[in-house]
C-alpha cells in the first residue's frame, strides 16, 4: 500500500535538492559550488527539518500563531542560513535571500509532496477509518 520508508526519505531529499537548485537559480543571493555541496545541504536540511525544526516551532509557537503560520517561513530561512554557514560550497548572502529561498523550497515541497501520493494515501486511510467508525480527528461534544 505505502512505500518503503527509505524510499520516502530519499524522495523527500531529492525534492529538497530540487528546491535548493531552483532557489539558487531564481534567487540572486543563493549560490552553490557543485552538486556535492547541493546534496549535502539537502541532507542537512532534511535532518534539520526532522530534528531541529519541531523544537524551533514549539518555542516560537506564539509567533507562528500570531503571524498566521508565516513564522514558519522565518524558521525555514534561519535553517537555510544555518546550512549555508555549515556547508563550505553553499552561500546565502542575507536573510532576505534566505527567506525567498525558503519560500521557493517550501512551495516545491508542497507541489511535489502532493504529487508524490503521500496525500492520497493519507486520505485513503482516513476514509477507511471513517467507514470502520474510527475517525480520531473528530472531537464529539
Amino acid at each position: 500500500m505505502g512505500r518503503h520508508p527509505l524510499i520516502t526519505i530519499l524522495f523527500r531529499w531529492a525534492i529538497n535538492a530540487l528546491g535548493i537548485l531552483m532557489a539558487a537559480t531564481i534567487i540572486p543571493g543563493i549560490s552553490y559550488r557543485d552538486g556535492a555541496s547541493l546534496l549535502i545541504v539537502a541532507v542537512l536540511l532534511g535532518l534539520f527539518n526532522a530534528f531541529l525544526k519541531p523544537l524551533l516551532v514549539l518555542f516560537a509557537l506564539p509567533f507562528v500563531v500570531l503571524t498566521l503560520g508565516f513564522g514558519i517561513l522565518f524558521i525555514n530561512a534561519l535553517l537555510l542560513m544555518l546550512a549555508a554557514h555549515l556547508v563550505d560550497g553553499f552561500h546565502v548572502s542575507g536573510f532576505l535571500s534566505a527567506f525567498f529561498g525558503a519560500l521557493v523550497i517550501s512551495l516545491l515541497n508542497l507541489v511535489f509532496g502532493g504529487l508524490s501520493g503521500d496525500y492520497a494515501v493519507r486520505m485513503q486511510r482516513r476514509k477507511r477509518n471513517i467507514r470502520r467508525g474510527k475517525d480520531d480527528d473528530i472531537i464529539d461534544i
